[in-house]
């Protein structure tokens, strides 16, 4: 099931409305020739709708003080997480990849394996898309230190697929890190070319509870050493394990005072989660991920709740009434907000909003596939709404400018619903 649904996770799957028409594909196809002649598409991502341009760079972590969960045999955890930024100056700086090319073999491997592919193997150049921001340019200092988001991926599903929210935040002028919960996602790439593909049991009604309790554990503690790593960074010191070099103003451009977190599916839930055990994470939003299974909460944030600003964002058929969210929602005493995509299904929240109708335009994808996935709404208006509102959110919270975007419906995105 959770391979069928691009990797991105195992909560909730919703049933969407109707087809999204090939019209709405911002991008499209062909380029260099696959093993068989045939030409592999290329994909692409939109641009973010800030006003800075951005830079990336990439930071290997690894925490010495725990075994890692999923290998014992490993006396420590590593991770691998993407820094964005508003940067000074881009010139002279390449474009960075959505994905490495050794991570975007492997995840060709994954959507193309039998018995039921998503797309045909070797028919996707997955290492060709490149983002909108530029590996290693500077930072740009002149707004002041900026506060920090940090992003979790879906159950299974690499961080990659979380690129268009974060470079969108990162030109609005925060500093946002997307982490790579190693032996969680599809596969992660570390420094070298390294390939660590997913270790994980696999899930069934009787272990799925005990799996997706142990992985928000796991990805609280990885946001929570992620954080200890910035907090090093920015006293001057260079926490990345080969000691790699850093973007120029990098450090001490954070300001760790101002702390957001938000995540799709899994990763949404762990941000709750997070928020619950850090106390410096101040807001945060889950992008359409339950919190209980038919066994109970995975989380002990779902009967403490917080006490700080918090956002649901769901799909179509999602929302928190429903009995996977109830119990956290009754029990958040700060702020909070629901908002509903209409038209939207589960993926909606992910890169994949962007790129599925590319590839159904390029005939990779049949028309059910594309429903099945990202539902029945317009991609470019969910993604616009979908960049608004978190956007909106992260101001408000973390700058304490109010567009009133939050405050009720609108007619710039009524596809934004406000579930009371």
């Amino acid at each position: 099931m959770i391979r069928k649904m691009f990797l991105a996770g195992a909560l909730p799957v919703m049933a969407a409305a109707s087809l999204v028409q090939p019209s709405t594909a911002s991008a499209t196809a062909a380029a260099r020739p696959a093993p068989d002649g045939a030409a592999k598409v290329k994909l692409t991502l939109p641009a973010p709708t800030g006003r800075a341009g951005t830079g990336m760079t990439e930071l290997h972590l690894v925490d010495r003080s725990r075994r890692d969960p999923w290998v014992p045999s490993k006396p420590y955890r590593e991770l691998m997480v993407s820094v964005w930024y508003p940067a000074r100056t881009t010139a002279g700086h390449p474009l960075a990849p959505q994905m490495p090319a050794k991570a975007a073999e492997h995840f060709d491997e994954v959507v193309s394996a039998p018995p039921d592919p998503i797309v045909p193997a070797g028919r996707v150049d997955w290492a060709a898309t490149r983002t909108h921001s530029r590996t290693g340019a500077p930072v740009d200092r002149r707004g002041g230190r900026r506060p920090v988001v940090l992003y979790s991926p879906g159950h299974r599903t690499p961080r990659a697929l979380g690129t268009v929210l974060a470079e969108d935040l990162a030109s609005r002028g925060y500093v946002v890190v997307s982490i790579d919960h190693t032996y969680d996602p599809s596969e992660v790439e570390f420094p070298g070319g390294r390939v660590e593909p997913r270790n994980q049991p696999e899930e069934n009604k009787d272990t799925i509870h005990d799996i997706l309790s142990k992985e928000m554990a796991t990805r609280s503690a990885d946001a929570t050493f992620v954080l200890d790593g910035l907090a090093r960074l920015n006293r001057g010191g260079n926490p990345d394990a080969g000691h790699r070099p850093l973007p120029r103003g990098l450090r001490g451009s954070l300001d760790l005072a101002r702390v957001g977190m938000f995540g799709h599916s899994l990763g949404g839930a762990a941000s709750a989660q997070t928020m619950h055990d850090d106390r410096r994470v101040d807001a945060g939003i889950n992008m359409d991920g339950g919190m209980l299974t038919d066994k109970g909460p995975i989380g002990s944030v779902v009967n403490d709740g917080l006490d700080r600003p918090f956002m649901l964002m769901n799909s179509q058929s999602f929302d928190h009434n429903a009995s996977a969210l109830q119990p956290f929602w009754q029990n958040l005493r700060g702020w909070r907000r629901n908002l509903q995509l209409t038209g939207a299904q589960h993926n909606s929240y992910t890169d994949l909003e962007a790129q599925v109708p590319q590839l159904a335009q390029a005939g990779l994808m049949t028309r059910q596939q594309v429903v099945d996935l990202i539902g029945g709404g317009d991609p470019v208006r969910a993604l616009a709404a979908e960049r608004a509102a978190i956007g909106s959110f992260f101001d408000l919270q973390l700058r304490h400018r109010d567009d009133h975007l939050l405050d009720g419906p609108s007619p710039r995105f009524p596809e934004l619903k406000f579930v009371p």
